[in-house]
């Protein structure tokens, strides 16, 4: 049966290539972006089941009223991307107060907002999936992206709580964690720095900077392959919670794993000392 999918952050990058393989594949699709005209060139009007909506996942108000847009014209939602965000990069000493609260209102309170819009038309339905695109850096504290990361963290324990709390209505949740994808995430229009100049960090900036412009557009991810994954995820009626996109991702979170794995045995016996049973027996 022919599914309708919501996915925020289409007009570019993975959540583009998201919607179109969705498409492809036979299924509606709401394609949302903070401008809409953002989104004519890869989805134009003559395009066959594809609603474009308006949607700056930060505004409540905006969120309510996609989704409700959204029913109105397809009448339910069975797959939701949360896939709008940004990359606050540089040390974190480098940037602003205001830097951190753009950075969460948008990649953790702007999914939340979406999910607190569409969970109750899935749980009506009892059904649905929900993809919450986290990262890596969601998985690996990397210096030079404490707030990208620290961001990706938070989506990563929200998304692992909250599919254990809607599993009894017919909600899957999947966290997608990618590595990295030949994307415009590497642009300025999408990757901010901290201007905060501290001298002790200026080395460390400029090589951050460095890496990205020498990574940008050369990222070995294939955001259709992603696309269609995502699709054949959605079909699957036992879903992972957890999914990782690219060679890069699985070599580096595995390493991360073996690493803190090490690392608990290492620490074991002192860490099984603070049991209170155990003080008591001494």
């Amino acid at each position: 049966m022919s599914k309708v999918w919501m996915v925020t952050g289409a007009s570019r990058g993975l959540g583009a290539h998201i919607a179109l393989a969705a498409l492809n594949s036979g299924d509606r699709v709401v394609v949302t972006a903070r401008r809409i005209e953002s989104l004519d060139a890869l989805f134009p009007d003559s395009l066959k089941n594809v609603l474009k909506v308006a949607l700056d996942v930060t505004q409540p108000a905006h969120v309510q009223a996609a989704t409700a847009a959204a029913m109105e014209h397809f009448g339910q939602i069975d797959v939701l991307v949360n896939n709008a965000g940004y990359g606050q990069l540089g040390p974190f000493e480098t940037s602003l107060p205001a830097d951190v609260e753009r950075q969460f209102a948008t990649n953790v309170f702007g999914l939340m907002n979406v999910c607190r819009a569409v969970l109750p038309v899935m749980r009506k339905q009892r059904r649905g999936h929900v993809f919450n695109v986290s990262s890596i850096s969601g998985v690996i504290g990397m210096g030079g992206a404490a707030l990208y990361c620290a961001s990706k963290f938070a989506v990563e324990g929200f998304s692992e709580s909250l599919a254990q709390e809607v599993a009894g209505f017919g909600i899957h949740v999947t966290l997608i964690e990618p590595g990295v994808f030949r994307t415009d995430f590497l642009d300025d229009s999408s990757a901010a720095f901290g201007e905060v100049v501290i001298g002790d960090y200026a080395a460390f900036s400029e090589k951050v900077r460095a890496s990205c412009a020498a990574g940008n557009h050369q990222q070995t991810g294939d955001p259709a392959r992603l696309g269609a994954a995502l699709v054949e995820l959605a079909s699957q009626p036992t879903p992972p919670v957890r999914f990782l996109a690219g060679s890069d991702a699985y070599t580096q979170v595995s390493a991360k794993l073996g690493k803190m794995l090490d690392g608990i045995e290492q620490w074991r016996e002192l860490t099984v000392s603070t049991d209170r049973a155990n003080l008591l027996a001494r």
